[in-house]
């Protein structure tokens, strides 16, 4: 729960593979781990907790009837909504107390960017991109580009060139299904050469969708059961029947060790680790600086050997033994 609150990405990466960590733990307000890291805002973290931790529970809830979704949507995480939307999280679940779902709590606490972000998911509720059967082509672009070689008279031309003449192009946010819109799928989509060469696909036939029980990459590789065959083996993943044609490709299996999860991290994050670096930590030495060498009046003859050491001197002491020197100076006067 520390590591999630304060975005340690490592700590939750070497947690994954302790058997002995209760994922569902909550604390004395009943927050379990995920709820923490949806409120802090942490995606990383989210999704990785999402991804590779089995038998975690989205909708739990806390001491108030709050669970991870609402919490991320009261603080304007629109990241982490995305994630446990698509996870399965359920957006119709209401809270105890107030009533209200994890939409309603963003309306109330003014989180419009949340808003629209929901918004958006509704409208669009699979991510098409992350399916083998998506085609990278933009829809719209046949109609527009047979309007553009289309045929025009000259009043058109003559309207066309002074609306151009006079008018105000303000900036404003990409159209709905618009060209930046098709350019952000598609780069994103398995079909962009970028992602194919980056990464590998477990389930191409079972993209992400709103609402629908997502299953974490050790249950789909069988690595949680101990007498579970090795990777080169298993053919299907768990819950095939929730994810059709969920297959391992054989790169995986023959580039882990057996009973290992594959890593499906950023190269920056498996060649360095805060935790456990890979170069040897240098030792440091700390010596002290020599004492400067006492001057033979100050040094009294008895501790000339350096093997001996010396009193130290109190310039308090000093004083209070001339103070009394002069006083029986006086006296016997």
């Amino acid at each position: 729960m520390v590591a999630c609150y304060a975005g340690f990405l490592d700590i939750v990466v070497l947690l994954s593979g302790c058997p002995y960590v209760d994922i569902n733990h909550q604390d004395n307000d009943g927050n379990t781990a995920l709820m923490i890291a949806a409120q802090a805002g942490h995606d990383m973290i989210v999704n990785y907790r999402l991804n590779y931790y089995p038998g975690l529970e989205v909708d739990k809830r806390d001491a108030r009837g709050l669970t991870a979704l609402m919490k991320a949507a009261i603080q304007g995480c629109n990241n982490c909504v995305t994630a446990l939307v698509l996870a399965g999280a359920d957006l119709n679940a209401v809270d105890p107390v107030k009533g209200k779902t994890a939409r309603e709590w963003a309306v109330f606490t003014g989180r419009f960017e949340t808003i629209v972000q929901i918004r958006r998911l509704l409208q669009r509720p699979r991510a098409e991109q992350f399916s083998s059967e998506y085609l990278p082509e933009w829809p719209a672009l046949p109609e527009l580009v047979a309007k553009a070689l289309a045929t025009k008279t000259r009043g058109e031309r003559m309207q066309e060139k002074i609306r151009s003449s006079f008018s105000f192009r303000f900036p404003h946010d990409p159209e709905v299904d618009g060209v930046m819109d098709h350019m952000v799928r598609m780069t994103t989509s398995l079909a962009s050469p970028f992602v194919s060469t980056a990464c590998q696909t477990i389930c191409p036939l079972s993209p992400p969708e709103v609402g629908k029980r997502r299953l974490a990459v050790p249950e789909i590789l069988r690595a949680q059961v101990p007498n579970a065959k090795p990777p080169a083996e298993a053919k299907t993943c768990s819950g095939a029947e929730e994810l059709p044609g969920c297959s391992q490709p054989p790169a995986l299996a023959s580039s882990q060790p057996r009973g290992s999860m594959p890593s499906f991290l950023p190269l920056r994050l498996l060649r360095r680790s805060s935790i456990f670096p890979e170069d040897h930590v240098p030792r440091i030495k700390l010596t002290k600086p020599p004492a400067p060498p006492a001057s033979a009046e100050e040094q009294p003859e008895e501790s000339q050997d350096r093997n001996t050491l010396r009193l130290p001197k109190w310039r308090y002491k000093e004083l209070r033994e001339k103070r009394r020197a002069a006083k029986e100076l006086e006296e016997g006067s």
